[in-house]
C-alpha cells in the first residue's frame, strides 16, 4: 500500500512582522538565542550577527574570525555557546556573552555544511563537503568519532537522534547533468560509527533532516524528483507519509518546541507550515523575494525566523497565523491540550447535569 500523500492549498498571502537587513552577502543560517529577544544569523560575508527581535536592529558589532564563509550555526543546549561551520573546514566554538571564539577545531579538509549538538551538550557532530562526519568532544576540542566516510562526496547534514544513540546523514555526489542517481539517507550508530540502516525512496537525495522529540520519526526534505517532505518510522525505517507542495529543493526543516508544527524552507521562495499530527498544511505559503535556506522557531513556538537569499532575515508571527487558521491549539503542549480537553469534557457534563429540571 502506498504512503499517504498530503498536498497543499494556496490561499491569501501572509507578510513578515520584521525584516533584518545588514549582511553584505547571502545569509546561510538563523537561530534564536535564549530569552526570546534576540536571533543570530551567519552569512557568506564571513560574519555572525545578533539582532533585536522587536526593533530589527543589529546588536553590537558583527562576530568574525577570519574571512571564511560561515555556512551554519547551532546553539548549545545550555544556551551559553554557539558552534559554527565554515568554508575553511573549521568548526568554531563561540561564547554567547563575549562574541569571541573559545576554540577552533580543525580536521575537515573542505567546508563544514552541518553542525549539531548532542542533547547533553558534551559533543558536536559536523558534516562536511569532504564527504565525512566527525564527532567532537566539546571540552577537549578533539575528534572522538570519525572521520566517518558516508559514501558520498558531500555531507549535506548530520543530526543526532534525541537519545544520542544514533545519527542520521544526508549527502550526495556532485550532480551530473542528465544523470539521475539516488543517494539514500543513512543511519549510524553514535558509539561505533557503524552503519545501522539505509532509507530508500525515490527522492534523488535529501538535503535536510530532523528527528521528532520522541525519536519515533525522522523527517527529511528532498532535492529532486518530487521536492517532497517525508516522514520515516525509526523502528522499521519505512516512510510513513509524503508532504507535497514545494516546487523546488527543500533546503531546511524545523520542528516547533512542542513537536506539533513543522516548518519547511525551499528554493521555491517559500516557507510552509505543517500540522505534524495529520500532515496537513496549516496555511498558505510564506512568500519571500528569493530562496529560503534556514529556519528557527522561538522557544515558545510563537515566532519563526527565516533566512533568505536576498541577504535578509525575516520574522513571522506564528501565533497570529495559527489564530487566523483557527489552529491556535497547536501552540499548546500535547499534555496541556489533553488536560484542557479533559477539563472541557467535565465542564460540559457538569453544565448538562445542573441544567436539568428538578423532578
Amino acid at each position: 500500500m502506498s504512503s499517504p500523500v498530503v498536498a497543499t492549498q494556496e490561499t491569501s498571502k501572509i507578510t513578515p512582522c520584521q525584516k533584518l537587513e545588514g549582511h553584505a552577502e547571502w545569509i546561510s543560517g538563523v537561530i534564536h538565542l535564549p530569552g526570546g529577544e534576540r536571533i543570530m544569523t551567519c552569512s557568506w560575508d564571513g560574519s555572525l550577527r545578533v539582532w533585536n527581535v522587536k526593533s530589527g536592529k543589529q546588536i553590537g558589532d558583527m562576530w568574525r574570525d577570519g574571512d571564511s564563509i560561515v555556512r551554519t550555526t547551532a546553539l548549545s543546549p545550555d544556551g551559553k555557546k554557539v558552534v559554527s561551520g565554515s568554508a575553511d573546514g573549521g568548526v568554531r566554538l563561540w561564547d554567547i556573552d563575549t562574541g569571541k571564539v573559545i576554540s577552533k577545531w580543525m580536521g575537515h579538509i573542505r567546508e563544514v555544511k552541518s553542525v549539531c549538538w548532542s542533547r547533553d551538550g558534551q559533543r558536536v557532530l559536523s558534516g562536511s563537503y569532504d564527504g565525512t562526519v566527525r564527532e567532537w568532544d566539546v571540552a577537549k576540542g578533539e575528534t572522538t568519532l570519525g572521520p566517518i566516510e558516508i559514501g558520498y562526496q558531500f555531507v549535506w547534514t548530520a543530526v543526532y537522534s534525541p537519545d544520542m544513540t544514533m545519527f542520521a546523514t544526508a549527502g550526495s555526489d556532485l550532480p551530473l547533468i542528465g544523470v539521475s542517481s539516488e543517494y539514500p539517507t543513512k543511519i549510524w550508530d553514535a558509539k561505533t560509527g557503524e552503519l545501522v540502516a539505509t532509507l530508500n525512496g525515490r527522492t534523488m537525495f535529501q538535503v535536510c533532516l530532523a528527528w521528532t522529540m520522541d525519536g519515533k520519526t525522522l523527517i527529511s526534505g528532498s532535492c529532486k524528483f518530487d521536492y517532497s517532505i517525508r516522514t520515516w518510522n525509526t523502528k522499521t525505517w519505512k516512510h510513513v507519509a509524503v508532504l507535497e507542495g514545494h516546487t523546488s529543493v527543500v533546503t531546511d526543516i524545523a520542528i516547533s518546541p512542542n513537536g506539533r508544527i513543522l516548518a519547511s524552507a525551499s528554493s521555491d521562495n517559500t516557507t510552509r507550515l505543517w500540522n505534524l499530527e495529520n500532515g496537513h498544511p496549516i496555511t498558505s505559503p510564506l512568500h519571500h523575494a528569493a530562496g529560503v535556506v534556514s529556519l528557527s522557531f522561538s522557544a515558545d513556538g510563537k515566532q519563526l525566523a527565516t533566512a533568505c537569499n536576498d541577504e535578509n532575515a525575516y520574522l513571522w508571527d506564528v501565533s497570529a497565523i495559527l489564530q487566523e487558521a483557527g489552529l491556535e491549539d497547536l501552540l499548546l503542549d500535547k499534555r496541556d491540550k489533553s488536560v484542557r480537553d479533559t477539563f472541557i469534557i467535565y465542564l460540559v457534563a457538569f453544565e448538562q447535569i445542573h441544567s436539568r429540571p428538578l423532578m
